[in-house]
């Protein structure tokens, strides 16, 4: 969950750097917000990674599930 809320948030102020960029300087600038978005982005690559990838995310929504059908059961 804690990814989701990462990633959410990230499009949403690079949106908004984006839309400030936009309104102060046009298309005559250097985009700066793209500084911010890809620095921003390889932590959310890495958040990624250390949520889906690295912890054994797969085993961990087969065990929840197989709790919930266990409870259910019950």
């Amino acid at each position: 969950m804690g990814f989701f809320i990462h990633f959410t948030v990230y499009v949403m102020v690079n949106i908004f750097f984006m839309f400030i960029w936009w309104l102060n300087y046009g298309e005559t600038s250097t985009p700066w917000f793209l500084f911010i978005t890809i620095g921003w982005g390889i932590g959310i690559a890495a958040h990624f990674v250390a949520v889906f990838v690295g912890s054994g995310y797969k085993d961990k929504m087969i065990q929840k599930e197989f709790e919930r059908l266990k409870n259910q059961e019950s």
